[in-house]
């Protein structure tokens, strides 16, 4: 069967709307959701909670997520929230700045 892939674009003051939209268009069977994040400045605890929710139906359903044009700062709140594996990311340049800032943390504390 051939998957199918939905983009959706996620922001303003709707995104957890918009994460439960993704949820229902996740639930059909073969769908692959890309979600737009690059209108997100921050994220907050009921959108953290909306994306543990779709991780989980994900999950259930063997299919992948990926968020793109996700922030460094929303990337760090993901990955403190233990959210940040169950996704892929397209813009690979946030998880590597996130990395680097880590990298320098962990070397300044050993000191």
């Amino acid at each position: 069967m051939a998957k199918k892939v939905a983009w959706l674009k996620v922001g303003g003051e709707h995104i957890v709307q918009d994460l439960q939209e993704a949820g229902e268009k996740l639930g059909r069977a073969g769908t692959e959701i890309i979600l737009d994040f690059s209108s997100v400045r921050r994220i907050d605890p009921a959108a953290l909670r909306g994306l543990e929710k779709l991780a989980v139906i994900a999950e259930e359903k063997a299919v992948r997520i990926e968020l793109q044009g996700v922030n460094v700062t929303v990337y760090k709140v993901l990955k403190l929230a233990r959210l940040a594996s169950r996704f892929s990311f397209a813009n690979r340049e946030a998880q590597s700045q996130a990395n680097k800032e880590e990298s320098c943390h962990a070397e300044s504390s050993t000191r």
